[in-house]
């Protein structure tokens, strides 16, 4: 691999990794951007991707972990129901940091909170890398 792809493939890790936080933004212009330029990359760049907005993702985990355990508000409500399982969702705009921050609050098992999530977040880079021409 040349120095030229890691360069590529760490910007498309510093993109994933704050679209999944608490920043706004998305990677998926950027991961369909890459494989569309360079589709040799196209494994390295679903691994890299979806390691990095996993990362992300737990970041938010972590933070929500973080804060006090209070009565638990309706909005979490569906997460507590659910569980980890509910992080096959974290992909999804706007609701997807909530549902890492709620699994954190909610002190859900970080194990299966990580596997659901990468999971979740693999899938949706997989579909794009997909539907691509």
């Amino acid at each position: 691999m040349l120095s030229s792809d890691l360069t590529l493939l760490a910007g498309l890790a510093a993109s994933a990794f704050l679209a999944a936080t608490l920043l706004p933004g998305g990677s998926e212009v950027t991961f369909a951007a890459l494989i569309a330029l360079n589709p040799d990359l196209i494994q390295a760049a679903l691994l890299t991707a979806t390691v990095a907005n996993t990362a992300g993702g737990m970041s938010t985990y972590a933070l929500g972990r973080m804060l006090p355990r209070k009565e638990i508000a309706p909005r979490l409500e569906a997460v507590r129901r659910w569980g980890s399982l509910a992080l096959l969702m974290s992909w999804v705009p706007l609701i997807g940091d909530a549902l890492c921050a709620a699994a954190g609050n909610l002190r859900l098992n970080v194990l299966a909170c990580l596997v659901w999530m990468a999971l979740g977040k693999g899938l949706r880079y997989a579909a794009i890398a997909w539907m691509m021409p």
